[in-house]
């Protein structure tokens, strides 16, 4: 080292007390045989010599080493007597980690102990560019855990950002070595003086924490020295994550002694590395050295299960599948390190349930978690589901090691159609009754082991035989999956008496690859057909018979019969006339012969477009009788029996010639060609017909008829006039047409003198008229002032009446009630104020009457005596009035009253004890003593002379 240089030196502290050697135990302890840590880890390069030592496991026996033998699980491996552990052969580790288990066995006991050593493949650094590294051919020891190196070795160049690199050899500082320090020196400096040969710079190797120590704390990882403190004091202190800056306080250092400690156990899944920076300064707080990288890297211990993203996972695959079908993936995370044994998840399949057919139907990829068939055999009419127990464990599965957890596969086992559907019998049958459609014959039932109302179960039903015309069809119930035969079209018992219908059943889904139709896939159905009593019925229905009117009656028209499909049974058909409007038509009720009744009349209003229609019916006498109707049509053919008619019957014409004409039609009830060409003429006799009067053909159907003479007296006249049809042979008519002759204007018009005059009244005729009209309005106005001057004397004769002889006050008139307050404007709700019912609402239940009915018992009102007194008056008055007073159900008088109920029974008796025949008998004496408006009464009954 050149004089004046500082060097500071790091004293790295493996956790752990000092062990015993070789078994010398300290007084006191007790013994336990076994090795000193339950595994060991130390950082390795990719590349390994044969017989390169990599760690040293340590072993206590209680009885020494004697006897002890070391081996180890893997073949790469062995270990020496002294618990050295090195490369059997040269190697190259592909992967960054390396585990397996070392076993210390006692030939004399033959007891056995494992301890699990991993080995950590540390990544390549590059110091080669960065830093100078060790000679080619020099290697570094492997470090003795028990002393520290001397303090002028040389620790090689690691990467600081990164675990050991290839190449380098680092001690595990953890718990599975013994407790040691190392003093790193300080890296040098260049001086500011000069150019010197600079010596090689030193890294200060990354420090190993395991996570979940158990302490105690603070632990202490690492010693920090300068050679400057033989000169000078110095204070040490760290910087960075865990130290100052959050999480505080992890890492502690003794400013003077240079000793940094961990404080509490680590976590390496909260955080795997921290990255702290040393300081070295005087008592004055001036540099003394530059600070320096601390790498601390927490070794993950194996403390975390896999956990599985569901404990349920649902699968599915198709029964009859192949071995290897992809079934399902489960997945399992560990929060161990991925990189390492302690996060590497393997899976197996525990237990299998139900175990059939086999035990192992399923296998799963222990890497991926891909569930798959191994085994064929998935029947899902005889397994629908089997529950896996997966159990994915760490350490690359080792059971001895690794930690396991465990989830659930439920794969259920989806139906294919590998089942065709099956007749539960060979032969089925059923019976019908002829004519009758929409209607179950029979119920085919089927048995399909396919999933219940999926494709592969529902049944399709095909008549393949038997059934030529379609009368039947096979319909599917979607509950029961049976074949409904059913009738669509009629069936007859005279053409058909039984059928034999062969039914082929499938199913909606086509069948597997594979798999084949049963032959009990196919039944016979035989349906017998039922005679039931038919409806004659008219072979000719709505016969047409064409024929001539006028036919006379009993004329035989036609036989019209019917005839009964029920050929196997004795029946009689008997005839009735069902429809027959007019009249005309009989029939035989043996045979069925029609005959006429009338005599057939084409111009009827019963015949539509020359067809007189008629209805018979025909019954047998079957049980139940049945009967069926037929329609018989009569065409009627016209002949010439309507004599033509002329129109108008009435008309008018000016008396003088060349002003106007009648134009007459002609009309026949008769059809072509019994109707025109008609001929128009006037008779001979008349001679003053053809003298007055002319007529002149225009065509066919119409003619005009004219004035011969000069001039006609104004009147009505009778002109017949003679029109003949062109029927074969032809008929006449005479036909009177009345014409009114009248006086006309320059227009042509009749005026209204001659329109009168035209009607056959005179001038006397005209004033006769007249008078009566008159003689009519002066009755009327005699009348009127009869019934004034009647009324006049009314009125004056009331007026001489005594006024005590005056009764009329004593008629009253109840009819005349007037609008009463509805005519006021009145504001009647005033008349019930709560603040007013108070006395009222204070009543007992069924006292509180207001303007409704009362519940309760009715006062007793006084009776009226059968021969009352002069004073009973006042009296029964003042007890009514006093009654009334103390009725608690009795309206106040202020309230609305509801006249339409009545009450029960009345006070004042029947009117039927009224008798004036028994009067004499009485005094009424005592009328004179009511005043003068019961005198008249008293004189009346009371015996007196008026």
């Amino acid at each position: 080292m050149t004089a004046g240089s500082g060097v500071l030196v790091v004293l790295l502290s493996l956790s752990g007390a000092l062990r015993a050697h070789d078994g010398d135990l300290t007084a006191g302890e007790t013994c336990k045989a076994g090795f000193s840590e339950e595994g060991y880890t130390a950082f390795i390069s990719q590349n390994i010599l044969e017989g390169e030592e990599l760690l040293k496991v340590q072993f206590s026996s209680c009885l020494g080493t004697e006897g002890m033998h070391y081996e180890t699980s893997s073949m790469n491996f062995n270990v020496g007597a002294d618990g050295t552990v090195f490369a059997a052969r040269e190697l190259w580790i592909p992967s960054r980690e390396v585990a397996f288990t070392v076993t210390a066995w006692d030939s004399q006991t033959a007891e056995r102990w494992d301890a699990l050593v991993r080995l950590l493949v540390a990544p390549t650094a590059s110091a080669a560019s960065e830093h100078k590294v060790p000679q080619k051919g020099v290697r570094t020891p492997a470090l003795d855990p028990t002393q520290p190196p001397s303090q002028g070795a040389r620790t090689p160049a690691l990467d600081p950002a990164q675990p050991p690199s290839q190449g380098a050899r680092t001690p595990a500082l953890g718990p599975t070595q013994p407790q040691g320090d190392r003093l790193l020196p300080w890296p040098p400096h260049q001086r500011a003086h000069g150019l010197r040969r600079q010596k090689r710079d030193w890294v200060i190797p990354p420090i190993n924490v395991p996570e979940n120590s158990r302490g105690p704390f603070p632990q202490q990882l690492v010693r920090i020295r300068s050679d400057k403190d033989n000169d000078i004091p110095i204070r040490y202190s760290i910087t960075g994550v865990g130290a100052d800056q959050p999480p505080m306080e992890v890492f502690s250092i003794d400013s003077m002694s240079g000793r940094m400690y961990v404080t509490r156990p680590m976590d390496r899944e909260e955080r795997a590395s921290y990255h702290l920076r040393a300081h070295a300064v005087d008592m004055n707080g001036n540099k003394v050295e530059n600070p320096i990288d601390l790498y601390i890297y927490v070794i993950d211990m194996n403390d975390n299960r896999p956990e599985f993203l569901n404990q349920v996972y649902n699968g599915s695959v198709d029964e009859g599948s192949k071995p290897g079908t992809y079934v399902m993936t489960v997945t399992a995370n560990d929060a161990d390190d991925s990189t390492t044994a302690n996060g590497m998840v393997r899976y197996r399949i525990v237990t299998q349930s139900p175990q059939s057919p086999s035990q192992n139907m399923f296998t799963i990829n222990s890497e991926t978690g891909d569930i798959v068939t191994v085994a064929a055999g998935l029947d899902r009419e005889k397994v629908q589901q089997y529950t896996v127990i997966v159990q994915a464990t760490d350490m690359e599965g080792n059971l001895n090691y690794g930690l396991s957890n465990t989830a659930t596969a439920i794969i259920s086992v989806t139906d294919v159609n590998d089942n065709p559907p099956e007749f539960t019998a060979s032969t089925y049958a059923g019976e019908v009754p002829e004519n009758r459609v929409e209607t179950v014959v029979a119920n085919l039932t089927v048995m399909d082991r396919d999933q219940p109302h999926s494709p592969n179960w529902n049944a399709v039903y095909r008549i393949i035989s038997g059934d030529p015309s379609g009368h039947f069809s096979v319909r599917t119930d979607p509950v029961t999956n049976e074949g409904l035969v059913t009738v669509v079209k009629a069936v007859d018992y005279e053409l058909n008496r039984a059928f034999m219908l062969t039914v082929m059943v499938s199913n909606q889904a086509p069948l597997a690859s594979g798999i084949q139709m049963s032959f009990q896939s196919t039944a016979g159905v035989t349906i017998s057909v039922m005679d039931v009593n038919e409806a004659p019925y008219f072979p000719s229905n709505r016969k047409l018979i064409r024929l001539e009117e006028g036919v006379p009656p009993g004329t035989v028209l036609t036989t019209f019969p019917a005839v009964d499909p029920d050929r196997f049974m004795q029946q009689a058909v008997r005839y009735s006339k069902l429809s027959d409007p007019a009249s005309w038509l009989h029939m035989n009720a043996t045979n069925g012969q029609i005959t006429t009744a009338a005599i057939l009349d084409r111009e009827s209003l019963y015949i539509k477009n020359n067809v007189y229609e008629a209805t018979f019916l025909a019954a047998d006498n079957g049980i139940p009788p049945a009967s069926g109707t037929g329609t018989l049509q009569l065409y009627l053919i016209d002949i010439n029996d309507n004599a033509p008619e002329l129109l108008p019957k009435e008309a008018q014409i000016c008396e003088r010639p060349g002003l106007n004409a009648i134009n007459i039609t002609a009309a026949d009830a008769d059809i072509d060609p019994n109707v025109g060409p008609y001929v128009f003429e006037l008779p001979f006799v008349p001679a003053a017909v053809r003298k007055n009067w002319t007529i002149t053909r225009l065509n066919g159907d119409c003619a005009q008829l004219s004035l011969r003479v000069l001039y006609l007296e104004a009147g009505v006249y009778d002109v017949p006039v003679i029109v003949t049809d062109s029927g074969n042979p032809p008929l006449s008519n005479m036909s009177v047409i009345k014409v009114k002759v009248c006086p006309c204007d320059e227009n042509g018009d009749c005026t209204t003198v001659g329109a009168v005059a035209a009607a056959g009244l005179g001038t006397g005729a005209i004033v006769a008229i007249l008078l009566c009209i008159v003689i009519l309005l002066t009755m009327v106005l005699l009348f009127v002032l009869w019934m004034r001057r009647r009324e006049r004397e009314r009125h004056t004769k009331q007026l001489l009446i005594d006024p005590e002889d005056d009764v009329r006050d004593n008629i009253l008139k109840y009819d005349e009630e007037g609008g009463g307050e509805e005519d006021q404007d009145y504001d009647l709700s005033q008349l019930q104020q709560p603040e007013a019912m108070e006395h009222v609402l204070g009543k007992a239940a069924g006292v509180r009457r207001v303007d409704e009915r009362p519940v309760g018992a009715e006062p007793q009102y006084p009776v009226r005596p059968a021969v009352p007194h002069p004073g009973d008056i006042g009296d029964f008055i003042s007890e009514g009035l006093r009654a009334a007073d103390n009725d608690p159900t009795a309206p106040p008088y202020d309230s609305l009253l509801v006249f339409d109920y009545e009450g029960s029974g009345s006070t004042a008796g029947s009117v039927s004890s009224l008798d004036s025949s028994s009067s004499g008998d009485q005094d009424y004496e005592y009328l004179n003593d009511w005043g003068p408006r019961f005198k008249k009464l008293a004189d009346m009954y009371g015996g007196g002379e008026d």
